[in-house]
């Protein structure tokens, strides 16, 4: 990955690259903001750019050897570190994640534990991944100027790990830089956090996403900024509105279901659908969840009667029109609540039965108000 292929964020490449070429080079750096941005492949390219050995104005030569070793992902001074499964440590997939790197630039925790075929386990940085890295960090460099730990998702990491990290974060060996990329900065531990610059990475300009869309899946120009609209800035939702159409009408199905079941208050269809979310395995619950999440907002907002800050593909659009009445001041800020509650409990193993049933009760008093 180079800053070229980083979609828009002209003013961020710039500063990174001007900070290298004026040796600034923080030793500790996270890339945060929301999901499907360009955070890791930003990184990457910044990484790829610190050890090239003839950087050019605007990006790395593509030519010296360095470019060419991460042009496979097999830079001896390059390290990844990233959520895994079954108590294993990164370099156990690291073949995995050299593939699916070198075919996905923008993609999200999701898509990696597909890859890996997960399947209901959720990723971690495990405990242990603290002793690989230290032992790794420990090691001279090889042949580049720097050494260079990527972290994906720190927000993951065993709070052992992150623990026994500090002292590394905060005097690293000497040529040595970290890298952390994240999505949920109020779940990285905030010693992490102190010992990092930050660095915000805002949401894509329509314009810029619009057109790389009409670039990659030959959209024109009206169907790539509508996507490009609705995805609100991320590329990575982008591409699964075009690739993955039927699984998000297969969301607002259950989202359709959950909603009618809970409004009209029998309890034999609210347990029907309570145990429909229950049977779809536990990624797929936490996306529903912050699908729901989702839709709340924007029926909220199609209240105020400004489409042109409403993100709804046409389905939804059809739903909301007698749905988003139902969702007012009156209900909106306990339903984000609770659906948000529901994600964490999913996220910590919870009964996924007591907590969806749950949900649809409480939905059932909230869309009375």
């Amino acid at each position: 990955m180079y800053f070229r292929d980083v979609i828009g964020l002209h003013d961020v490449k710039q500063h990174l690259i001007n900070s290298v070429r004026q040796g600034h080079v923080p030793h500790a750096r996270i890339f945060y903001g929301p999901e499907g941005v360009g955070k890791l492949p930003l990184a990457i390219a910044y990484a790829r750019y610190l050890n090239c050995s003839n950087r050019g104005d605007e990006d790395a030569c593509g030519e010296c050897p360095s470019c060419h070793k991460f042009d496979k992902w097999a830079h001896p001074d390059l390290h990844f570190v990233f959520p895994v499964v079954k108590s294993k440590v990164s370099d156990h997939y690291l073949s995995q994640w050299r593939e699916f790197l070198s075919g996905h630039h923008y993609f999200n925790l999701n898509d990696w534990l597909n890859f890996i075929d997960a399947q209901n386990a959720q990723g971690i940085i495990y405990a242990k991944e603290s002793d690989e890295i230290i032992r790794k960090l420990n090691l001279k460099v090889y042949e580049a100027p720097y050494k260079i730990m990527v972290v994906w998702l720190p927000e993951k990491m065993h709070v052992v790990c992150a623990n026994k990290l500090l002292k590394l974060l905060e005097e690293p060996p000497g040529d040595t830089v970290f890298l952390l990329v994240s999505e949920e900065k109020e779940d990285v531990l905030q010693t992490i956090w102190s010992r990092c610059q930050p660095l915000h990475i805002r949401a894509i300009e329509k314009e810029e996403m619009g057109v790389a869309l009409q670039q990659k899946f030959g959209l024109d120009r009206e169907q790539a900024l509508s996507t490009a609209h609705i995805a609100n800035g991320s590329f990575t939702k982008a591409i699964e509105i075009i690739q993955t159409s039927e699984y998000r009408e297969y969301l607002l199905e259950l989202f359709t279901q959950m909603m009618r079941d809970a409004f009209s208050g029998k309890i034999k269809p609210i347990r029907e659908i309570a145990n429909k979310i229950a049977g779809i395995g536990r990624e797929m619950q936490k996306s529903f969840l912050l699908y729901s999440l989702g839709l709340f907002r924007e029926y909220f907002v199609s209240n105020l009667h400004e489409p042109e800050i409403v993100y709804l593909n046409k389905e939804e659009q059809q739903f909301g029109e007698r749905f988003a009445p139902f969702i007012n001041e009156k209900n909106i800020e306990t339903l984000s609540e609770e659906f948000s509650l529901a994600y964490r409990q999913i996220e910590q193993n919870g009964n996924a039965k007591i907590i969806f049933l749950d949900l649809c009760l409480k939905v059932t008093m909230l869309l009375r108000k």
